[in-house]
């Protein structure tokens, strides 16, 4: 899992697939926070993203490393974890804007969720598998 975390960490985007509908969104997500040894994504309850997770919590989340010339994908469930206070504190101490942007404990539009039973693999620029495993 801590390696997960840092492959995602060290990027400045990743990208979120979920299912809407008959159909798959897919859209970009920033900075993961490490918190209890747990890897959470935020959101606002408001957003679409928010609502497709309420129906279906499968995902799929990839990132490209250019520097390493590789990938990471990861097929996992993501928790609703938005009434724990402490995960939501450390989001908030994670980053400077996050009160500026509405993400404050007494917001009840701050979602916050962590990964489960998660799938990861890296492959290659040719698509062979470097590393897969599961946390």
């Amino acid at each position: 899992m801590q390696e997960t975390f840092n492959y995602l960490k060290s990027l400045e985007v990743n990208f979120v697939a979920t299912r809407m509908g008959d159909s798959v969104s897919c859209r970009p997500f920033g900075d993961p926070v490490w918190f209890d040894d747990k890897i959470y994504m935020l959101t606002h309850a408001h957003k679409e993203v928010a609502k497709q997770l309420a129906d279906d919590n499968r995902v799929c989340i990839v990132a490209y490393n250019p520097n390493k010339e590789n990938w990471m994908r990861i097929f996992c469930e993501v928790v609703d974890d938005s009434e724990n206070v402490p995960a939501k504190q450390a989001i908030i101490n994670e980053f400077d804007w996050a009160e500026e942007s509405g993400y404050t404990l007494d917001n009840p539009e701050f979602k916050c969720y962590y990964l489960a039973n998660a799938k990861v693999e890296i492959r290659d620029s040719e698509g062979e598998i470097l590393v897969n495993y599961t946390f």
